[in-house]
């Protein structure tokens, strides 16, 4: 079997939400990490400063990594197609 073309668009989506997902892990150890930093600093003010980041990095890691992880997906994608076209494609054997 032999692969001759991706879908660019239907392959970025799976793995931009993919991306997503690994963002929402990393988006939670970000705000662990940013809140214990700031209990540790013993001021309040950095208390709340942890408070405001680890909820910001929640929000912005998981959506910064699926935006980049579907750009990338969807240009590697576009090139795989183009490069294909010229050497063949990729032999898989399945059984």
């Amino acid at each position: 079997m032999v692969i001759k073309r991706v879908g660019p668009l239907s392959f970025a989506k799976v793995t931009g939400t993919l991306y997503a997902n690994l963002g929402v892990l990393i988006g939670g150890v970000i705000s662990i990490v940013s809140l214990l930093g700031g209990f540790a600093s013993g001021k309040p003010e950095g208390a709340v400063f942890g408070a405001f980041l680890g909820v910001g990095a929640i929000i912005v890691v998981p959506i910064l990594y699926a935006a980049a992880g579907f750009v990338m997906t969807l240009i590697g994608a576009a090139l795989y197609n183009l490069i294909a076209g010229f050497v063949g494609g990729v032999e898989i054997d399945v059984q």
